[in-house]
């Protein structure tokens, strides 16, 4: 069996994503897809590369699921990689996607491992994976996002300058985190004493009555509108107020506008800059076109911006309560000694087993990967050229074409003068 597989990949029409062919998602999937026509009138979200069920890929030619293919083949994950994870031989322990971002996704967080199998146990519609689910967005364009906590003067301060925030918190609550935060935090006690201040404080935005967050927003809509930048004192900004106007254009008087911008860090990212969620972190992605990866999971549990469903119990009791700068929250790609030639290549390698990504760049010349020790996830963003690899014919390279290589699998990319760009996720016992 050739170790080198071109896929086809199946799209994602979520509300959130971008319209017909302005989505990335439906350029790609469009790309290796004959009877894929794009809907001008359409979102196209997410781009799904992988074996997880809810959207196998299947090989080009073969029409053969992915996982059909691994099933007749384990070496293709590799015995290592098999026995370390859950998914065994058949199933790549990694979910591989592309995301293309025109409206926010819901405020969310994912499980660990043991909340996950609790969930799915009791909860499986909702539910559907017993597996936990860390991620890595690393933006192919313009970007932006809430990433974790803010750090806590922060939100102190936004209690002292948005007087909608207060009165969504409720002023005892607020009062009672201003007069009892630890600032700064001297031991691991006091950072445990912040952590349920900053809990309590997240459960009374949450449990806040719909009547009184949304009266809150609609003046801090009118407030927002009049001041500009100054809404918020020295707290905000002119780029914090234009995010407040998009978001409520987008889910009017929603209660994301509060737990998300006063609670949360407000983060951009240029392309290649990359930032990593862990299991339990909260999060929302709002606009642009990333590459993400994650644990092979589909557990969400979420709060605002959403008309799916909400688990506001699960969420506020789940949550680490980690507050960090936004710089912070950022990942800095390495090189990756394993590959020479004639490119550029990056390695984004969160702190988890299940999988990292590396970024090619090469526009003359060669560039090649050595054999990887297990399975891996490959997608053209940019440029046109060829991937090789021993024994097998080149095959072309051109943006949404995606490639599955074995374990061991040597690949070379090529260049003919135009910048070719691949993100490559694999995983390595």
């Amino acid at each position: 069996m050739a170790t080198l597989i071109q896929l086809q990949c199946g799209a994602q029409k979520y509300d959130w994503g971008k319209i017909g062919k302005s989505s990335s998602v439906a350029q790609f999937a469009a790309a290796t897809d004959p009877n894929f026509t794009i809907e001008e009138n359409s979102p196209y979200a997410e781009l799904w590369m992988g074996t997880h069920p809810s959207v196998p890929s299947k090989a080009l030619i073969e029409k053969a699921t992915l996982k059909s293919l691994l099933e007749k083949d384990p070496s293709l994950v590799g015995e290592p990689v098999a026995l370390k994870f859950d998914s065994g031989s058949s199933s790549l322990p990694f979910l591989f996607k592309v995301l293309s971002i025109q409206k926010v996704l819901s405020i969310q967080a994912h499980p660990d491992k043991k909340l996950a199998a609790q969930l799915h146990k009791s909860d499986p519609k909702n539910y559907p994976d017993d597996n936990h689910k860390p991620e890595m967005a690393i933006a192919l364009n313009e970007f932006e996002g809430f990433c974790g906590f803010r750090p806590l003067s922060e939100i102190k301060s936004f209690l002292n300058d948005v007087p909608e925030f207060r009165q969504v918190v409720t002023d005892s609550v607020a009062s009672d985190f201003e007069s009892k935060l630890l600032d700064p935090a001297t031991s691991a006690d006091d950072e445990a004493h912040n952590k349920d201040l900053l809990r309590k404080l997240f459960n009374a935005v949450m449990i806040s009555p719909e009547n009184v967050y949304t009266t809150a927003a609609a003046s801090l809509i009118d407030r927002v509108k009049a001041e500009g930048g100054n809404f918020a004192k020295a707290s905000g900004d002119a780029a914090l107020a234009d995010l407040i106007l998009r978001l409520n254009d987008q889910f009017p008087l929603d209660i994301g506008l509060f737990c998300g911008v006063f609670l949360l860090n407000y983060v951009t990212l240029k392309a290649g800059e990359a930032i990593f969620l862990k299991a339990k972190d909260p999060h929302a992605y709002i606009s642009g076109d990333i590459i993400e990866c994650m644990a092979a999971s589909d557990n969400v549990v979420r709060a605002g911006f959403t008309p799916k469903f909400k688990d506001v119990k699960n969420l506020v009791s789940m949550l680490t309560y980690d507050c960090a700068p936004v710089d912070e929250q950022k990942m800095k790609p390495a090189s990756f000694d394993r590959a020479s030639g004639d490119g550029t290549v990056h390695l984004y390698d969160p702190p988890i087993p299940e999988f990292a990504v590396i970024r090619t760049e090469i526009s003359n010349g060669k560039e090649a990967i050595d054999g990887l020790a297990g399975p891996s996830i490959i997608i053209v963003t940019e440029g046109t050229g060829t991937l090789n690899t021993p024994g097998q014919p080149p095959l072309k390279a051109q943006p949404g074409f995606v490639f599955f290589a074995g374990a061991g699998t040597k690949v070379e990319y090529a260049g003919n003068g135009e910048m070719l760009v691949t993100y490559t996720a694999f995983c390595e016992a």
